[in-house]
């Protein structure tokens, strides 16, 4: 798979906070290490565009990503006008993340249609077609020049996603497990589940396979202070297992050199490269960068 590719460390920001503590954050997230800052499309929290453009204006070298868009909610053309001009004031650095949306509650308050999810996955290949035809349009064209636009991330867990990120992304990301029906509640994928789906992956993907960067989203890091338990707000798989993180991929536990070693193995195992977590992990993470570098 992408196991050759270097590692890369993402931070996913959603804590709304005033100009000066956003710009205070992701300064320090490039302080400690990371290589790519994100940013989520949920109501409530940050829009993501102009948020990566003050990151950019507050940073220096550091990526920045829509971790990942609620595509049902955007005119693709309109979307196109948004990630050019974005792409064109953060000097190239974007990485655009796009998903299929899966909170039903928030289309409900944007007062915009919850399709199936079937019919979200075909708008969001619909968006991504129009997205590189209109690329290719100098009026649409990200800076610097680059015909396919920006780097493409697509994030997600069922069959009809994968086939479409295998299909057009660049970045493959997983989020560790899937939402129920509503959104409210996350099941986090055992070992097996994982292995399951990166087999199906690897299969989709044939000789693009060593080219397509593999993302994993941490779900939780778990110090020795905090005891080896997950959260109650995830849900385990198979529903009756314990809540231990020993066999789930998207958790992290330990001391900084247990993580550090838990990323080697699941690099080596899943082919994952690219590991992005939650803002609220931000500092009992960063060890985790400096013992792996």
């Amino acid at each position: 798979m992408s196991s050759q590719l270097p590692l890369r460390f993402g931070v996913n920001m959603f804590v709304p906070g005033s100009l000066h503590e956003w710009r205070a954050k992701c300064r320090r997230a490039e302080e400690l290490g990371f290589d790519v800052v994100g940013v989520a499309d949920h109501l409530g929290f940050p829009a993501p565009f102009p948020s990566l453009v003050l990151a950019a204006e507050a940073t220096e070298r550091i990526r920045l990503t829509t971790f990942v868009l609620n595509t049902p909610f955007y005119n693709a053309a309109l979307l196109a006008r948004d990630v050019a001009s974005t792409d064109q004031f953060v000097d190239g650095r974007l990485e655009l993340g796009l998903g299929a949306g899966y909170v039903k509650a928030e289309f409900d308050t944007a007062e915009i249609p919850f399709p199936s999810g079937g019919k979200r996955v075909q708008q969001l290949e619909r968006t991504v077609t129009t997205l590189r035809g209109l690329f290719d349009d100098p009026a649409y064209q990200p800076r610097p020049a680059r015909p396919s636009g920006p780097p493409l991330l697509i994030a997600g867990w069922g069959d009809r996603l994968l086939r479409v990120a295998a299909t057009h992304a660049d970045i493959i990301a997983f989020p560790g497990g899937w939402a129920d029906a509503t959104g409210d509640a996350l099941h986090l994928a055992g070992s097996a589940q994982m292995d399951e789906r990166i087999t199906y992956v690897r299969g989709l993907l044939g000789d693009r396979a060593d080219s397509v960067e593999l993302n994993l989203l941490i779900q939780q890091v778990i110090p020795p202070s905090d005891g080896a338990s997950l959260p109650d707000r995830f849900a385990p798989v198979p529903p009756d297992a314990e809540h231990s993180p020993d066999e789930v991929p998207s958790v992290l536990a330990g001391t900084p050199a247990d993580m550090a070693q838990q990323i080697k193995e699941r690099r080596e195992r899943y082919g994952f490269t690219y590991f992005t977590i939650m803002e609220y992990n931000m500092e009992n993470f960063a060890p985790v960068i400096a013992a792996l570098r």
